[in-house]
């Protein structure tokens, strides 16, 4: 019964969403659906919500967000994103290059907020070729790419712990799947925009990667203090705001303004009222139900976990997912790295479809276009992705 209310749940959320109603309307509906179906007392509502401020793993992510959007402000008020674009026309003079590789390396950034940066550039290089629902899905997808494969993720570091496999084995398991998601992306998209850039090309590409450097030493320094000091997200952005501020000699009027026009209250309005459903999820603790009722399937054992793994990423996202799931599923299939390749990838398909991923809320937002509507748009490439893994874990087990 407790699944049936789960998924009236996210019925509620879906049908919201596909009247082209507000997301934080979507959700609100889904508060409200979950807290009368599984009769939250309001004592546990009101420590749900609090808990979004309490605990660090959800702050943090509504700081990084904030203080992300306070450095694209700065970013942009020197015109260093506008020109890295240029760098980029310069050192590939490939219209199609930059905007999949600049979202592959924003890409490497562990945070949400990280979207707005990806946005931006995605939207100076395809606007008047995309339309807002197509830029949002390229935006989100590559973006992502890195996120299935590299161990500045927790996701990647907590399946790999709990399954017991070496992340370089991960890794070049994940070459194809990688490979995949960026030819997926670039087949249905990527092509259609024009490779010419329309500026001349670079005649000095060295000065040009030297003036990429300097345009970009904000990002690439959050990159060093996550991958190689292992700073928190928060703490490495801090830095760098306030070396921008020393370096680019940002006034005490325009630090007033940034201030304020960083506090995006529509983003930060659905992202809180997301971090509130996944805690409402939490609570219920459905999520444990979940293996027991798909036992009971006629499909082969790999598949029952696929498809578990893929349910649960949709409802709660992908740590909660993993964290449940990793342990069942390699006690009962000692599958090894192909196995974890395979979960892996289906996770990754299915959260890129979950109303509680913050970064979908970012892009749909950014792009003034519906949560639905993104979905809708990722939906069958997240399909084929699947698909596509299934078979390829089927190769790596006959070879």
């Amino acid at each position: 019964m407790q699944i049936l209310y789960l998924g009236i749940t996210f019925a509620v959320i879906i049908t919201i969403l596909a009247f082209r109603r507000p997301l934080y309307q979507a959700v609100l509906g889904g508060l409200a659906v979950t807290a009368i179906l599984f009769r939250i007392p309001s004592v546990e509502v009101v420590r749900c919500v609090a808990m979004v401020f309490t605990k660090w793993s959800s702050l943090s992510v509504l700081l990084s967000f904030y203080f992300i959007t306070f450095l694209q402000r700065i970013l942009e008020a020197r015109s260093q994103i506008k020109l890295a674009q240029q760098d980029l026309n310069g050192i590939f003079h490939n219209r199609r290059v930059n905007t999949a590789g600049a979202s592959l390396f924003i890409g490497l950034l562990p945070s949400a907020a990280s979207m707005i940066l990806c946005s931006e550039i995605v939207k100076d290089a395809t606007d008047g070729y995309l339309e807002p629902k197509e830029q949002a899905f390229v935006s989100s997808w590559f973006r992502h790419i890195p996120e299935s494969t590299l161990p500045t993720y927790t996701t990647v570091l907590l399946m790999a712990n709990l399954a017991g496999v070496e992340i370089g084995t991960f890794m070049v398991g994940m070459i194809v799947p990688v490979l995949t998601l960026f030819g997926l992306g670039y087949v249905t998209y990527l092509r259609r925009i024009p490779k010419e850039t329309g500026t001349p090309p670079s005649k000095n590409r060295m000065r040009d990667g030297v003036n990429l450097f300097r345009h970009l030493w904000s990002l690439l320094l959050i990159l060093l203090l996550i991958l190689v000091f292992h700073v928190e997200v928060v703490s490495a952005v801090l830095i760098s705001i306030l070396l921008c501020i020393v370096i680019y000699k940002v006034k005490t009027k325009e630090l007033q303004r940034f201030v304020v026009s960083a506090f995006e209250k529509k983003m930060l309005g659905n992202m809180f009222l997301v971090l509130v459903l996944k805690e409402f999820i939490a609570y219920t603790g459905v999520l444990a139900l979940l293996p027991e009722a798909m036992s009971s399937l006629p499909l082969p054992g790999y598949l029952i976990f696929a498809i578990l793994f893929f349910v649960a990423t949709v409802i709660s996202g992908s740590t909660g997912a993993i964290a449940m799931g990793t342990p069942l599923a390699f006690a009962a299939i000692p599958g090894g790295a192909a196995f974890m390749v395979y979960l892996m990838c289906i996770t990754h398909a299915a959260s890129q479809l979950s109303p509680t991923h913050i970064c979908l809320v970012v892009a749909s937002d950014y792009f003034y276009v519906s949560l639905g509507d993104l979905i809708r748009k990722t939906l069958p490439l997240s399909a084929a992705f699947c698909i596509l893994m299934t078979i390829y874990y089927n190769l790596l087990l006959f070879l």
